[in-house]
């Protein structure tokens, strides 16, 4: 079947009205959270093999928020689809204002390897609440899991309704191309900036969800034993491949010794002493990618790991210390287990320094300071982030997620993601029972009446 053959079927399905009732799109989030439960050995299985994710990881950062995900669509999605009023102004008597929320039509995801099955579940949801026709788009990169992903929705769903593509980059740029109504993308950004020239030339508005280098400022008032446990733990979760893990901490000179001291004994307490040993600790996801990582260690800076081997796609947790933005490690997103340390004095320096580079997807601060907090919150540009942690904030399905400038544009994840593939159509209802001849010529002297309503 051609691109055109299937993207026409999916948008005659969609104009058909197939998708837009209520009691379609509530049976379908259900079927699709039916689906994960009964296949959620498989899925672990897969996420194992592509990534050496253990069971624990598997599942709260990919099954589990998926199932948050679901549930929350499926327990507000009557009240999310209602007509919202609004108010009507004066000059507009006998009118009545209210949003209606249509669906944005056929809309692609493509989804990228790092959480395989969390990145692809979520939009889908999304895309499922708003009363879309989806063309699917996994990463080949995680085999086994695109597999199972494959088997869930050719299992579940008319390919009409949702239908998983099994072509490569080529396809995608295809479909784009011929026209689809929304696109939802998560990866790079260097393929962000291909997918939105290709959508530019038919103006198809997209969400990109993309990366960057996201900073952590450790302050001197900061909980240096909590701060060294909570950033080692989303440094290294997934091996570094997270969009949202800290990329590099800026640590006060204050308590930098210290603050080394602590990340090595969280590391250590984690993973023990040999992380290649460890049944917690996951795997680069392939050659290329483990390649480019070691390519970022100095072994004059590295004060704590550098391990690696090829052959298990193994890179111990690494902490390097004096680093300068000349580092190679400082020249793009790192995505792997490698922490770099700037140390500061000046906080004012560090706002600075990060708001003159490309806006990152996420930042996180470690004081105790409200002043500033306040201060960091408000001067830094970034997508979204956390105080005293990090990564955390993706968990909570009432805070939006998104980039802000290269890191990304849009949002998702609970009512965010419903407003995303969803159409905001204004309606007035006017009316015929009042008959106000005001915007009607001839005007004569009614510039005083509209100057009254009007100022």
């Amino acid at each position: 079947m051609s691109v055109d053959d299937f993207l026409n079927s999916q948008k005659d399905y969609f104009l058909n009205g197939e998708t837009l009732s209520y009691e379609f799109r509530i049976n379908s989030l259900k079927k699709l959270k039916a689906s994960i439960k009964n296949n959620e050995e498989l899925i672990m299985r897969a996420l194992k093999e592509d990534l050496g994710k253990c069971e624990f990881e598997a599942y709260t950062s990919e099954i589990g928020t998926v199932y948050e995900e679901v549930n929350f669509a499926i327990k507000h999605l009557k009240d999310w689809m209602k007509d919202k009023k609004v108010s009507t102004p004066l000059f507009q008597a006998g009118g009545k204002s209210f949003i209606h929320y249509e669906p944005k039509g056929t809309v692609l995801i493509a989804s990228p390897w790092n959480y395989p099955f969390n990145l692809t579940m979520i939009p889908l949801i999304g895309a499922i609440a708003g009363g879309n026709t989806v063309l699917l788009k996994t990463s080949a990169t995680t085999y086994h899991t695109s597999e199972i992903i494959k088997k869930l929705i050719i299992d579940n769903f008319d390919e009409k309704y949702i239908k998983f593509l099994t072509g490569g980059n080529n396809e995608v740029l295809e479909i784009i191309s011929s026209g689809v109504d929304y696109i939802f993308f998560t990866g790079s950004i260097g393929v962000g900036k291909i997918i939105m020239e290709h959508a530019s030339k038919n103006l198809t508005p997209l969400t990109l969800e993309l990366g960057g280098k996201s900073p952590v400022i450790v302050c001197d008032d900061a909980n240096i034993e909590v701060a060294a446990q909570r950033i080692a733990w989303g440094k290294f979760l997934n091996c570094g491949q997270t969009c949202i893990a800290p990329d590099y901490l800026y640590v006060h000179k204050d308590v930098k010794e210290k603050f080394i001291h602590e990340m090595i004994h969280a590391i250590e307490s984690f993973y023990g002493n040999d992380a290649s040993s460890s049944p917690d600790y996951g795997r680069i996801v392939t050659e290329k990618q483990f390649n480019r990582i070691i390519a970022y260690l100095d072994k004059d800076k590295i004060v704590y790991g550098g391990n690696h081997n090829i052959e298990k796609l193994f890179i111990s947790p690494t902490i390097m210390d004096n680093i300068t933005f000349e580092d190679k490690v400082m020249s793009e997103e790192i995505f792997g287990p490698i922490a770099p340390i700037i140390e500061f004095s000046d906080l004012n320096a560090v706002i600075r320094e990060i708001n003159c580079r490309q806006r990152p997807l996420a930042a996180y601060f470690f004081t105790e300071d409200q002043y500033k907090i306040d201060k960091l919150i408000d001067s830094i540009h970034y997508g979204g982030g956390c105080v005293n942690d990090v990564i955390s904030h993706i968990t909570n399905v009432n805070l939006p997620f998104g980039g802000n400038g290269l890191s990304g544009m849009g949002s998702y994840h609970g009512y965010e993601s419903f407003l995303t593939f969803s159409h905001k159509k204004s309606i007035m209802k006017k009316s015929t029972k009042i008959k106000s001849k005001l915007p009607f010529p001839p005007y004569n002297n009614k510039i005083k009446l509209a100057r009254k309503f009007m100022k």
